[in-house]
């Protein structure tokens, strides 16, 4: 089945920008995005569905034209404004970032970047367990190795809405990973603690021992402190998934390799910045933090070549 529909962000919007702050990496299968359709399965009311989005207005006046795709009789009118919902968190479609650029403005370092990459806005996960996952599985490695492994498990376990070859894999839900045993998440790469961590996460969220969700009505202290109590969530996971998972824009991840090279990268410092220095550039650039990190990572995504800042300008 097959539904087709508009949704109209606040201008100004870029769902190339947008859709690569997600991906982070141009081998992510689970979000695809193939420069003019972005394509991700999502499971609305226990049925896979794809979602296909591409952009058919420009930067000042956008619209995203969306098709909804299942072999189940799932997609009606119901499903669509799941979708639109879902899509609005992920995407961030109904994001004000009139205050950031408001303080990017009267920085000389910031203004350029925040200028380069006008449109995007900050994604999250769909969900906060699937944010913690991914925490999970790219602690200690690079970035392009932990994508490699949230591909396989999403390949394995994960819901797809066709039965053709090639079909897209959603990312697993707690119920299906619930039921995954840790050596099988070996076979794929987890290291035997990451199999563990993510499966008893898995169990506790599925059997409503655990609900991640309520995090979004606490304060970030209180929430760091949760995340920090789960198995294999240190500082870093925990900060990833208040930024990523629950859209705390303010929080930018003082642990994060990446973010630590950008910024000595992009603004000349002498030495990469340690926990405390990226702490003290966060309260300058406060509330927006996660905000300059985001853009960081375009920055390094378009200096390696994977995409480019004036495609949809006009």
């Amino acid at each position: 089945m097959l539904e087709r529909f508009e949704l109209h962000p606040a201008a100004p919007f870029r769902l190339d920008l947008t859709t690569w702050v997600l991906r982070r990496r141009a081998h992510n299968a689970v979000d695809n995005f193939d420069g003019e359709y972005y394509r991700r399965v999502l499971v609305l009311g226990g049925r896979p569905v794809e979602v296909a989005l591409r952009q058919v207005g420009p930067l000042r006046e956008p619209c995203l034209a969306a098709e909804l795709r299942s072999n189940s009789r799932g997609v009606d009118g119901a499903a669509v404004s799941e979708t639109r919902i879902v899509l609005d968190r992920m995407l961030g479609l109904g994001a004000d970032l009139a205050g950031f650029y408001r303080l990017a403005e009267h920085d000389n370092q910031l203004n350029p970047l925040a200028q380069r990459f006008v449109g995007m806005r900050p994604p999250r996960f769909p969900s906060v367990f699937e944010a913690v996952v991914n925490a999970i599985a790219c602690q200690q490695l690079s970035l392009i190795v932990g994508i490699h492994l949230l591909n396989r498990l999403a390949e394995r376990y994960g819901p797809n809405a066709s039965q053709s070859d090639g079909a897209l894999h959603g990312f697993p839900t707690p119920e299906r990973l619930a039921e995954a045993e840790p050596e099988v998440l070996r076979d794929l790469g987890f290291s035997r603690a990451k199999a563990r961590y993510v499966t008893e996460l898995a169990q506790r969220v599925a059997s409503g021992d655990l609900d991640l969700e309520s995090l979004a009505d606490v304060e970030d202290e209180r929430a760091l402190t949760e995340l920090n109590s789960l198995a294999g969530v240190g500082r870093w996971s925990a900060e990833y998934t208040l930024l990523r998972g629950l859209g705390r824009w303010n929080v930018l991840p003082g642990d994060d390799v990446g973010a630590r090279n950008n910024l000595q990268r992009r603004f000349g410092l002498a030495l990469a910045p340690d926990y405390a220095g990226i702490q003290e550039l966060s309260r300058t650039w406060s509330p927006y933090g996660g905000l300059v990190y985001f853009h960081l990572l375009l920055d390094s995504l378009a200096a390696a070549g994977n995409l480019d800042p004036t495609a949809l300008i006009r």
